[in-house]
């Protein structure tokens, strides 16, 4: 198999690219084929995402847990593993999908509403929004750090009556495996503590490529959404 790291620029880009496309193609199948139903557990549905995947573009690997949160384990953060817990008629359920598509990691996720909540409508239909809004942040500023950009994501999250729901909003994405990233190398992440510039080349002097993602929580009534995707391509 050709090594992806000796990629130049353009190729990786397109790849990583195509690895999204791939990824958003899959969650279009998940909501087409209704795998997020009530009465399923957040396992099943997570090893039916896991199959499907496999159907549609023989992906095996992922490169980080796959994740299926409902009700009110959409308050946990990723490193958190809470109970499997089985989806209700009226519930917000998210998915968080890294798989790999010829050595190259997508990282995607959306939020689900299946019930008539206003509330949990709301909230889904906000993600998208401070997504964008987040990302037009980041491209109007050469300089941006992780830092910075994190002051947004969270100021766009409490103007329309959201709290973030973790400790970063968005890290490193590239060839599977990207360099580790752990919460000791705060520059992986979109973060308070990071005051690098998210425009930078990593220690093999390739382009960095991050991740946007949106935790939006309502704590008091215990339920949240996510949304992640690129966000410098």
């Amino acid at each position: 198999m050709a090594d992806p790291t000796a990629d130049d620029e353009p190729t990786r880009a397109a790849r990583l690219l195509d690895a999204q496309a791939k990824a958003e193609r899959l969650f279009a199948e998940i909501e087409a084929r209704g795998l997020i139903a009530p009465g399923a557990g957040e396992r099943e549905v997570s090893d039916r995402v896991r199959d499907l995947a496999n159907e549609l573009f023989g992906t095996t690997r992922h490169w980080h847990k796959r994740v299926v949160r409902s009700g009110p384990n959409t308050l946990e953060p990723y490193r958190e593993n809470p109970p499997d817990r089985v989806i209700g008629a009226d519930d917000i359920v998210f998915a968080d999908f890294g798989p790999i598509f010829e050595e190259y990691e997508a990282d995607f996720g959306r939020t689900f509403v299946l019930g008539d909540d206003p509330d949990k409508h709301r909230l889904r239909a906000d993600l998208p929004r401070i997504f964008a809004a987040g990302r037009s942040f980041f491209e109007a500023d050469p300089d941006i750090t992780g830092a910075r950009l994190y002051a947004e994501v969270q100021r766009l999250a409490a103007k329309s009556g959201w709290e973030l729901g973790g400790w970063h909003a968005g890290h490193l994405v590239g060839e599977f495996p990207h360099e580790w990233i752990d919460g000791a190398d705060v520059e992986s992440y979109i973060a308070p503590a990071n005051d690098t510039p998210l425009r930078r080349t990593d220690k093999a002097g390739r382009r960095c490529h991050w991740i946007l993602e949106i935790h939006l929580i309502d704590a008091e009534r215990e339920f949240g959404g996510f949304h992640e995707e690129l966000l410098t391509l």
